[in-house]
């Protein structure tokens, strides 16, 4: 029976790490670029878009399909760069539990 009590002890514990792990997840911002750098992305570790900057040489009608395309690029590289932030800092976390390969984390 102690044991169960102190299993639920670190359960709550690891749960209330998590939270915290997601709050600060969310709190990370990252950037995302492409063409060489001339569009950056910016968002949070969450997904969610803060800026975005597009140098001025792409501002013009017959350069609109590329722009578009390194928009989604940018945005693209952002997002595996959030994930991969956001993976690092869960495998920190977690170290040493026995958690399945390929189990993502924070739920």
């Amino acid at each position: 029976m102690r044991d169960l009590m102190g299993m639920m002890g670190k359960m709550k514990e690891m749960q209330a790490k998590m939270e915290k792990l997601q709050e600060e997840i969310a709190a990370v911002e990252v950037e995302g670029v492409s063409g060489g750098g001339m569009v950056t992305v910016r968002m949070t570790g969450k997904g969610e878009m803060l800026g975005i900057k597009v140098d001025p040489s792409l501002l013009s009608a017959d350069e609109a399909e590329m722009l578009e395309d390194l928009i989604v690029a940018a945005h693209r590289d952002a997002k595996d760069r959030a994930e991969e932030k956001a993976q690092e800092m869960t495998k920190e976390l977690t170290a040493g539990l026995p958690i399945p390969p390929g189990m993502k984390l924070p739920f």
